[in-house]
């Protein structure tokens, strides 16, 4: 390179081996000004610090979770909680949960409440009382962006 082509913009390629890349900026004779640094790369490829959570491998940014759940009977308008963990979760994240049954009699809400921990409320919205039996309960939790 010579300093008449330094003004444009310069590509560096790393291979997906590569763990970090370390890049210096110098003013060869004087003082510089960087306006701005941008790293481009598929979403598969991104570290997991710029996903949020460091504990994740690399491009994860979707947590899974599935147990069976046996629903205790629910008098009207109550609630019963499930925690389960989630390696990854951290409070901020988005988080869902669904149920295998056909029921209407009740809503789910879950939330991210602790480092790996989600509860999962359910309430009986009938007007009767619910014994459901055991059912699959499914939870996903997705890595809220940073920046």
């Amino acid at each position: 390179m010579d300093d008449a082509n330094f003004n444009r913009r310069q590509t560096i390629r790393v291979g997906a081996a590569v763990a970090y890349a370390q890049i210096g900026i110098i003013g060869f004779d004087g003082q510089i000004e960087l306006e701005a640094l941008r790293l481009y790369g598929l979403p598969e490829d991104a570290p997991a610090i710029l996903s949020g959570c460091p504990a994740l491998p690399a491009g994860g940014r979707t947590l899974m979770f599935s147990a069976s759940w046996d629903l205790p009977s629910m008098a009207p308008g109550t609630t019963t909680n499930a925690d389960v963990t989630v390696p990854g979760a951290r409070r901020g994240d988005f988080a869902d949960a669904s149920l295998d049954t056909s029921s209407i009699a009740f809503v789910l809400d879950c939330h991210v409440w602790s480092n790996d921990k989600v509860r999962v409320t359910a309430r009986n919205v009938s007007l009767s009382t619910v014994d459901l039996p055991a059912a699959g309960l499914h939870v996903q939790v997705v890595k809220r962006r940073v920046g």
